[in-house]
């Protein structure tokens, strides 16, 4: 299928690793440009270096409102198609492990900025007639799983966050989902298999089988199965599809509508 993604302009949030690396590089293959974000600027030139023509690069943490002033800057030099809100999570721990410092931390992390980027970059879609807002977030919004309760918490609240604006500028020929991914063969998913080896009292080897035995499909993801639902959700393709919290976990959640 040709998603139509050509010459389209994305921002893609935490872009080094993980799921935003993949879908980066999903959407340059299509023939995207990308806005690359991450803390590590060199690692962006070093690991995007065959697509220098099609990626422009910004460097620094999206928890800082100057870098997200460096991304509505560099929106508002061309056009813009889409953008993809994605960043890693806050620490494992159950509620009572916690303190109101690490909720206050984990607020700015999971959910301020995204927030706050979102505010900054709908109008201009709107503006348009056309885009595509895409969160990652976990399969923890459907289904909370042990000692994440900071996690659970805060990409619950983006979830209601992201329902809101989608029925907002529905009309507007912008889209807003989720992407609720369970587990997968990325850097992400080592500190939960290794929280897991702590509590468990078991090794780490021995907690990752525990882990994807409990998947339906017996198998972690690849982050390059999640980035292609991903592009096809930001592309022209998609656009009756918003306000949803699509979940990509092997069949790991057990509700009727996981």
């Amino acid at each position: 299928m040709n998603l139509k993604l050509e010459k389209q302009r994305f921002i893609v949030c935490g872009a080094s690793s993980g799921f935003g690396e993949a879908i980066a590089r999903q959407l340059l293959k299509e023939g995207a440009h990308v806005v690359l974000v991450a803390r590590r600027g060199n690692l962006l030139k070093d690991k995007y270096s065959h697509y220098e023509k099609q990626t422009t690069i910004i460097e620094g943490s999206l928890i800082y409102s100057e870098t997200l002033s460096k991304i509505e800057k560099s929106v508002k030099k061309g056009s813009f198609h889409g953008i993809v809100l994605n960043a890693g999570g806050p620490p494992t721990g159950t509620p009572q492990n916690t303190d109101m410092t690490d909720w206050d931390a984990a607020w700015q992390l999971v959910m301020r900025w995204k927030i706050d980027l979102s505010l900054r970059l709908a109008p201009l879609l709107v503006q348009n007639n056309y885009g595509r807002i895409l969160f990652v977030e976990s399969q923890s919004v459907k289904q909370p799983l042990p000692s994440l309760s900071l996690s659970n918490s805060f990409r619950a609240g983006v979830v209601g966050f992201a329902k809101s604006l989608a029925l907002e500028i529905a009309d507007k020929g912008v889209t807003v989902n989720v992407l609720a991914p369970g587990s997968h063969e990325t850097p992400a998913i080592e500190r939960v298999i290794q929280n897991n080896s702590s509590i468990k009292g078991i090794s780490y080897d021995k907690a990752k089988e525990e882990l994807v035995a409990n998947i339906p499909v017996k198998r972690m993801g690849k982050a390059e199965e999640l980035a292609s639902l991903a592009a096809w959700l930001l592309s022209p393709h998609s656009g009756y599809v918003t306000g949803q919290t699509i979940s990509h976990d092997g069949g790991v959640i057990k509700g009727i509508f996981g």
